[in-house]
């Protein structure tokens, strides 16, 4: 071919392909119909994904594709792709750059003009969301935590008060301190789930306030093994007396023993900085309580 034939060649197509997080039935035909039609898969880790083409009989080449690897070896498959070899990529298990490689291919095909077209399946965060139970409207994923205690403390700090529901992938090895951490931040009451070797043989999905559900994990060994997914209900601004400080309480009450109540609650809110209409309801409150 010609240098002026090889710059009008069409481009390959990038294809971002989910693969099953355990159960092998999970993989849609479509997937399969890729991978087998591509020049190459570019894959998180081949050994693995040996074993998945195998079970399929697909017999398409296997290039690492990893986190260690990703920048350095981009190139490799971009001259695959601007040479027109369409070219397939997965992780382990689920959907490419959830939590795994694949951001840096992805971001250079689309820098070079080559389609990216998903093919998507099975997502570990979006599977345990679908069957949590909780606010599934409008949720964040916040990925795997800091390994460190204190890091860890500090990231859950920063979305103590997120409204949406929380999403987590945690190591198993950490699981438990992870749930204490979050026990410990968040509250004992705030309601979550542990959602265990999803699709596999020994799925579990386990709801409940964060002090019964760190206290169960730490009882059952077996409940520290596997893929885990921990879902937090998000933050509710509390009503009523809980949404006032102590300090403002104060104030008001002594207010109120002096003044009448829409006196004492329109000078307490110059006072504390609490909206006037808040303080109402709560004098009202206290007023019925006497």
């Amino acid at each position: 071919m010609t240098t002026s034939a090889a710059a009008n060649a069409p481009l390959g197509s990038l294809y971002v392909v989910a693969t099953p997080i355990g159960n092998l039935d999970d993989i849609s035909a479509r997937a399969l119909n890729v991978l087998r039609s591509v020049s190459l898969i570019a894959a998180e880790d081949t050994r693995h994904s040996a074993r998945l083409m195998q079970h399929f009989g697909i017999p398409t080449p296997l290039a690492a594709c990893h986190e260690h690897n990703e920048r350095d070896q981009g190139g490799r498959f971009l001259a695959r792709l601007l040479a027109g070899d369409d070219v397939a990529l997965i992780s382990d298990a689920g959907t490419p750059l959830i939590s795994d490689p694949g951001y840096h291919l992805v971001r250079q095909a689309r820098a070079a003009g080559v389609a990216v077209v998903p093919v998507p399946g099975a997502c570990a965060l979006i599977a345990a969301l679908s069957a949590a139970g909780l606010p599934s409207d409008r949720f964040i994923f916040e990925g795997f935590l800091p390994a460190k205690a204190a890091g860890r403390r500090a990231r859950l700090e920063h979305v103590k008060e997120e409204p949406r529901t929380l999403i987590f992938y945690e190591a198993p090895h950490r699981i438990l301190e992870c749930l204490q951490d979050m026990q410990a931040v968040f509250g004992d009451e705030r309601p979550a789930l542990l959602a265990r070797e999803l699709t596999k043989t020994f799925e579990t999905l386990k709801g409940m306030p964060l002090a019964e559900l760190a206290a169960w994990v730490a009882a059952d060994s077996n409940q520290q093994r596997g893929e885990c997914v921990v879902l937090v209900a998000g933050w509710q601004a509390p009503e009523g007396e809980e949404a006032v400080s102590s300090e403002a309480m104060r104030v008001l009450d002594l207010l109120l023993a002096e003044m009448p109540l829409k006196r004492a609650s329109a000078l307490a809110a110059e006072i504390t900085g609490v909206r006037k209409n808040l303080l109402y309801q709560v004098a009202l409150e206290r007023q019925k309580d006497v």
